[in-house]
C-alpha cells in the first residue's frame, strides 16, 4: 500500500514538474515575442506606471497582442516590474522583453536640435517654438529676461549663442538648450580670444565675436572665411569702414524685405557700416566656431574689396578699380542667368 501511495506522489510531483517546466516554456515565449512593427515607435512612461499599465499602452498601440501569459511574466521576471518614467524609441527588432529592459535601464530617446550658422536669435526662438517634446519655458519671456535666465550679462543675445546640434531628453526646457548654448560660446570665444591674432584691432572678445558674425554672413564657403576677415581687418586697420551689406540688413530690421536700395546705404543706423565707424554695437547673427576663429586669425592678405563671383564664392581685390571689375563681371554673369 505504501508503495502505490509513493509511487502516486512521485507521478503527482513529476506532473507538476512538467507542468511548471511547460509553463515557464509558455512565458519565456510570451516575452521573447518582437513587437509588431513596421518602424520605430516613441513610447512615453509616465510616472507611477506599473506593468499592467505599460501592457495595456502597448497593446493598444498593436505592439503586443493580449495573451493569459501576460499576468505571470512579472512573477516569473521580476524585473520587468521596474522601469523609469520617459521617452523611450522603441524598434521593430525587440522582443517584449527588450521593451520593457529599455524602460527598466532609464535609456531615454535623444532628441535633437540644430541651430545653423548665421541664424538670429529670434529665428531661434521660432524654432524653439515649433519643436517637439520640449518645455517652453522660454516663450513667455522677453529677451533681456532669458539672457539673465542663462547666466548671461547682456541683454541681447545675439551672436552669445553657439550654432550646433544639441540633444535633449522629452520635457527638457528651452532655458536648459540655451543655457548650453551660452555655455558652449563661451567656451569657443575664450579659445579663440586666447589664440587671436593680436595684430588685428579688437579691444574684447565682444568684438571679436561681432566681427565673427559678419564673416559668418559673408561666406559659407569654409575656406574663404580667413581670407573674408582678412579684409575687415585690413579696413579696421586702415580705419576705413567696413561697408558690408549684412550690417544693413540687420539695422532695417522687418523693414527689410530682400532688397537693399541705395537710400537704404546711406540710411544711419547703429548698424549700417556704410556710414558708421568700426564694428556694428553688437553681433548681428550667432557664428559658428570656425567663424570666431577665422576672426581671431585672418590670413594675411592685401585685399580691401570683395564682391561674389557668381559660382558661390568671392572675388578679392586690393584697389577699388579692380573691385569695379569683378563686380561689372558679377553684373554680366547675372544678366547670362
Amino acid at each position: 500500500m505504501l508503495r502505490k501511495i509513493a509511487l502516486l506522489l512521485l507521478i503527482i510531483v513529476a506532473g507538476s514538474a512538467t507542468g511548471l517546466s511547460w509553463m515557464a516554456q509558455q512565458i519565456e515565449k510570451y516575452v521573447s515575442t518582437p513587437v509588431v512593427l513596421e518602424s520605430p515607435e516613441l513610447v512615453t512612461v509616465p510616472e507611477g506606471a506599473h506593468f499592467r499599465s505599460m501592457l495595456n499602452v502597448l497593446q493598444t498601440k498593436g505592439l503586443v497582442a493580449p495573451s493569459d501569459w501576460s499576468r505571470w511574466a512579472p512573477k516569473v521576471y521580476p524585473e520587468l516590474a521596474s522601469f523609469r518614467a520617459g521617452t523611450y524609441l522603441v524598434k521593430p527588432d525587440m522582443t517584449l522583453r527588450d521593451v520593457f529592459d529599455l524602460f527598466r535601464v532609464g535609456k531615454e530617446h535623444q532628441f535633437s536640435i540644430t541651430f545653423v550658422e548665421g541664424s538670429r536669435f529670434s529665428e531661434w526662438r521660432e524654432q524653439l517654438a515649433k519643436t517637439g517634446y520640449l518645455t517652453h519655458d522660454s516663450a513667455a519671456l522677453s529677451e533681456a529676461q532669458i539672457a539673465e535666465k542663462i547666466g548671461v550679462k547682456k541683454s541681447k543675445l545675439e551672436g552669445l549663442l553657439l550654432p550646433e546640434t544639441y540633444h535633449y531628453v522629452a520635457g527638457q526646457s528651452e532655458l536648459s538648450i540655451l543655457k548650453r548654448a551660452a555655455d558652449e560660446m563661451n567656451k569657443a570665444l575664450e579659445k579663440a580670444w586666447s589664440e587671436r591674432n593680436t595684430s588685428v584691432p579688437l579691444k574684447t572678445s565682444y568684438e571679436l565675436l561681432t566681427l565673427a558674425s559678419i564673416v559668418e554672413k559673408e561666406t559659407a564657403v569654409d575656406g574663404e572665411r580667413p581670407k573674408v576677415a582678412s579684409v575687415f581687418a585690413n579696413r579696421l586697420n586702415k580705419r576705413m569702414r567696413l561697408q558690408t551689406d549684412p550690417t544693413v540688413i540687420y539695422g532695417m530690421g522687418d523693414k527689410f524685405q530682400g532688397n537693399i536700395t541705395k537710400k537704404d546705404l546711406r540710411e544711419k543706423t547703429p548698424y549700417n557700416t556704410y556710414v558708421i565707424n568700426g564694428l556694428p554695437p553688437t553681433p548681428i547673427a550667432m557664428p559658428g566656431a570656425a567663424a570666431i576663429m577665422a576672426a581671431a586669425n585672418p590670413e594675411k592678405t592685401p585685399y580691401f574689396y570683395f564682391v561674389a563671383n557668381g559660382t558661390g564664392g568671392h572675388t578679392f581685390s586690393k584697389t577699388l578699380s579692380e573691385h569695379n571689375r569683378a563686380v561689372k563681371k558679377l553684373i554680366q554673369i547675372q544678366r547670362r542667368k
